[in-house]
């Protein structure tokens, strides 16, 4: 994605859910909670983008456009380094540029990506980012709350609308600072990506927006900015 600082979060939707809860000594540390898990681990994921201009009107007609070519290009790249693609998402993505002092949009695409270790995922995405001129490409892998390179956070929620974030953003000066942004599908549902140590505030930043936390669903991993 085109001008991502070192942290910058992605909301987005996912196809597929893992609920989890930290374990005690973890939860006690964030004070956040989810529910518990209902099924397996999903796919490792990769948010990536062609766009490399910066966009600050919510209404330029390149925040249209649906990425299909892009969307075939990324999936060959993934089937080419012997892995298999799966689900592609189409995401809005909304951030907070401190350079503009005001937020940016972004359109982009989530993959799904299986049979491949955290390497593979790592080679796949650099590739993606010099392919198309990109700062850097976001991977998150799904893994065990005690698994030792688990260091983030991916919250999904219904109920969100591009407005709802850009708003919640100008309304909340810490978050926009610390979690930057995110992006919203076409059907309004979000994922936010955060550090693990930001959970309580990434949990505080989804109220704001309008979740419900009882229907939030929790995953843990890792995720890395790929340049």
């Amino acid at each position: 994605m085109d001008k991502a600082t070192p942290r910058r979060r992605l909301l987005a939707l996912a196809t597929t859910c893992a609920l989890a809860l930290l374990p005690a000594t973890a939860a006690n540390a964030t004070t956040a909670h989810a529910a518990p898990a209902h099924h397996p681990c999903p796919t490792d994921e990769i948010f990536a983008t062609n766009n490399t201009a910066t966009i600050t009107d919510p209404t330029d007609p390149r925040l249209q456009t649906r990425l299909r070519r892009f969307e075939h290009e990324v999936r060959a790249t993934i089937r080419a380094n012997g892995a298999r693609p799966g689900a592609s998402t189409l995401l809005n993505g909304v951030f907070w540029s401190s350079d503009l002092n005001q937020t940016t949009y972004e359109r982009s695409r989530e993959f799904d990506v299986t049979g491949v270790g955290p390497a593979g995922l790592h080679h796949i995405a650099a590739l993606i980012a010099k392919q198309y001129h990109q700062e850097s490409v976001l991977t998150f892998r799904c893994l065990p709350t005690t698994a030792p390179d688990t260091d983030a956070v991916e919250i999904q929620a219904p109920g969100v609308t591009v407005t709802h974030l850009h708003d919640a953003l100008l309304a909340d000066p810490e978050a926009r600072a610390t979690l930057e942004g995110g992006s919203v599908t076409l059907d309004g549902h979000l994922i936010l990506i955060a550090p693990l140590a930001n959970l309580p505030l990434a949990q505080k930043f989804a109220k704001s927006l309008g979740v419900d936390w009882n229907t939030a669903e929790v995953r843990y991993g890792a995720d890395e900015f790929v340049s």
